[in-house]
């Protein structure tokens, strides 16, 4: 199948070709609000004008107390819609189908943010000595369960009179819903703990109570582990058996990837020695997800390259996610659509501390996408050190602002009733 060739998604609506912008955290958050603004809505026409089928967020935030850093943006039943509706604009102007990435991130929540970190169980992340920069995590309860399935499809229902296409619900990297599904972290008793029927049954109640607020043409995602990489994590076994689950609830697109911030995957390592490809890092475990899928499945991690791209294609995937990539190259589809075979490589620092490389990896791909927004060529000649004390320095002054707001806005109280 070729790259630039159109998609129909299962709820008959279409992607104009199979290269996808995959979700990366901009931490672009205007305060005090938590609101996407005019450096987000800039940067967005930057990747709708680079020639992307399907243009999917950064996560946005279900619940106004949880968030996976202080400069993420919440939507929530009280926020204002207008800057959401520029934002949808703006991603959308170049015809590309545009997705908000909805998510929680439970217990991924920094120990130096108010609120809430939330976990299926008592199990906080452990990550050596920098440990203690994660909040201890409190088991929720049925209430916080319910609360929270209603967040996610109120999310969904406002995304969707915001102007945007589709919404895609992030069970990947270590985030709420993925840490439901993992027999490492979800160590409960009751109905969504125990078996993976159980510790699927979160993700499969936000599925349906999504689908229930939302039109049929709406577009509805789920973002997918193909493996923790940590050893008795959820894994590809599993995650095929989830695959099933979610036959017939009306989902249109699965993405798969990897990881957690415990193990990072998406960096090219793992924790469990697991060995990922080179590019395409999850193409050899996910391929045998094709054979058991009813839906579309899309593929991302370490691509960077048109030839990796359509290999992609060749093994039965429907949608090839690239990310860091086009925050350095936002135009890497018309390049490869005009016949270039340009190589965006994924940044990559040999620093002794692993942990700490990945921040500064993700604060690299923070200034680039700061330089999109600047119109500025993709060349960065600061170090990777100053750029993660300059990203250190910013989060303290955000992590200020976003606790006064909190402290004068508290979260808006959401009720559901649940299947028996």
């Amino acid at each position: 199948m070729h790259l630039f060739a159109p998609l129909e998604l299962p709820n008959g609506s279409w992607l104009p070709n199979r290269v996808a912008k995959a979700a990366m955290e901009e931490s672009m958050a205007r305060q005090p609000g938590q609101l996407p603004g005019a450096e987000i809505e800039d940067l967005y026409r930057q990747w709708a004008r680079g020639g992307s089928g399907l243009v999917i967020t950064g996560n946005v935030m279900v619940d106004r107390r949880a968030l996976t850093s202080p400069r993420t943006i919440v939507l929530d039943a009280e926020t204002p819609l207008e800057p959401f509706r520029r934002w949808a604009a703006a991603a959308g102007s170049g015809g590309a189908q545009v997705w908000m990435q909805i998510n929680h991130p439970g217990r991924q929540v920094r120990a130096d943010l108010p609120g809430v970190a939330w976990a299926p169980s008592d199990v906080g992340v452990s990550l050596g000595k920098h440990t203690s920069a994660f909040a201890r995590p409190t088991a929720m309860d049925e209430s916080d369960i319910e609360a929270t399935i209603a967040r996610f499809a109120t999310t969904a229902s406002l995304a969707e009179e915001a102007g945007f296409h589709g919404v895609q619900i992030h069970a990947a990297h270590g985030y709420l819903l993925s840490q439901f599904l993992s027999p490492r972290v979800n160590r409960r008793g009751d109905r969504w703990g125990g078996g993976l029927e159980n510790r699927a049954r979160l993700l499969i109640e936000i599925v349906k109570s999504v689908r229930a607020r939302v039109s049929e043409d709406f577009a509805v995602g789920v973002k997918i582990n193909t493996a923790d990489f940590q050893r008795g994590g959820f894994d590809t076994d599993e995650v095929a058996r989830v695959l099933g689950f979610l036959d017939g609830l009306g989902v249109d697109l699965v993405e798969l990837s990897g990881g957690s911030v415990e193990s990072a995957a998406t960096m090219g390592r793992t924790s469990d020695e697991t060995m990922l490809d080179r590019e395409a890092y999850f193409l050899s475990l996910a391929e045998r997800l094709v054979e058991v899928a009813s839906m579309p499945l899309m593929l991302t991690g370490g691509i960077g390259r048109r030839t990796t791209a359509e290999r992609v294609l060749e093994r039965g995937f429907a949608v090839v996610g690239v990310a860091t990539a086009l925050a350095i190259r936002p135009d890497l589809p018309d390049r490869w659509l005009a016949g270039e075979d340009t190589h965006v490589p994924p940044p990559r620092l040999r620093w002794k501390d692993q942990d700490l490389a990945s921040a500064a990896v993700l604060a690299i791909v923070r200034a680039h996408m700061s330089r999109l927004v600047r119109g500025s060529e993709p060349r960065l000649k600061i170090p990777p050190s100053l750029l993660l004390a300059l990203d250190t320095l910013r989060d303290r002054g955000s992590v200020r602002a976003y606790g006064a707001w909190l402290a004068q806005h508290p979260t808006p109280q959401e009720t559901t009733v649940l299947p028996g």
